[in-house]
C-alpha cells in the first residue's frame, strides 16, 4: 500500500531553515543535507513500520550524516511528517503537533 506524503508547514520550515544554515557553513552542504532528508523520507514511505515509536503514535527516522530526526505518524492513507528536528536543540518541540 502506498501512502500519500503530507509535510506539515512546521516541518517544511524546519527543513528550509536547516538547509539555509548548512549552506552558510559550507557551500553545497545545505544541498547534501536536503538530499539526506529526502533519502530518509523515502525510506519512511517504503517501510514506515521499521522506525521506532518515540511518543504515542509518533515515530522517528534518523537522518544520516546530520544530527536530525524526521518525526512522523502513520495514518490509514497518509504518512504525516510532523517535524524535521535537530537532535540536540529542542528535541521535544514536535510533541504538540498533530
Amino acid at each position: 500500500m502506498t501512502r500519500r506524503l503530507v509535510l506539515r508547514p512546521q516541518a517544511k520550515t524546519e527543513l528550509l531553515e536547516a538547509r539555509h544554515w548548512y549552506d552558510q557553513q559550507q557551500a553545497g552542504l545545505g544541498e547534501q543535507f536536503a538530499l539526506q532528508v529526502d533519502l530518509t523520507v523515502s525510506a519512511v514511505l517504503e517501510r514506515p513500520l521499521s522506525f521506532p515509536v518515540v511518543h504515542g503514535a509518533t515515530r522517528r527516522a534518523i537522518v544520516q550524516r546530520f544530527p536530525y530526526g524526521v518525526f512522523f505518524r502513520i495514518l490509514s492513507d497518509e504518512i504525516v511528517i510532523l517535524g524535521i528536528v535537530h537532535g540536540h536543540r529542542e528535541p521535544q518541540r514536535w510533541r504538540e503537533r498533530q
